[in-house]
């Protein structure tokens, strides 16, 4: 019995990704990212984010995908593909009022980091 629990704990943590190389700011509705430590591009993308993605949420919600890894409504995974996929459907929302530059810079920000977060836990 106590081998079965081992071995399933072992599991999880196996398993469950950790994405904790993004810095937040803040809890709750107030939470949002720390562009200190973001390239130029990215910090200028962040900006964008921040200006178009709160029209409708706070940026909690981005925070919390981007670090768990999972999104925090549907609970499926967030990677490259949600993100994109995400970004496809902020742009066919009526009350977003985003271009197809803005979804493709914040698609670009979330895609680094992602990949930022996945190359410190390796």
């Amino acid at each position: 019995m106590m081998r079965s629990l081992v071995i399933c704990l072992l599991f999880v943590v196996v398993t469950v990704p950790v994405h904790a190389a993004v810095k937040t700011i803040g809890q709750g509705e107030a939470m949002r990212l720390d562009p200190a430590g973001f390239p130029p591009d990215m910090k200028a993308a962040y900006a964008v984010m921040q200006a178009k993605c709160t029209l409708c949420h706070s940026l909690e919600r981005t925070c919390v995908a981007v670090t768990t890894g999972i999104a925090p409504i549907s609970g499926r995974p967030f990677d490259r593909a949600a993100a994109s996929a995400y970004g496809q459907k902020m742009l066919r929302k009526q009350n977003a009022r985003m271009s197809k530059d803005e979804v493709k810079v914040i698609v670009e920000l979330l895609s680094y980091l992602l990949d930022t977060t996945n190359s410190r836990k390796q």
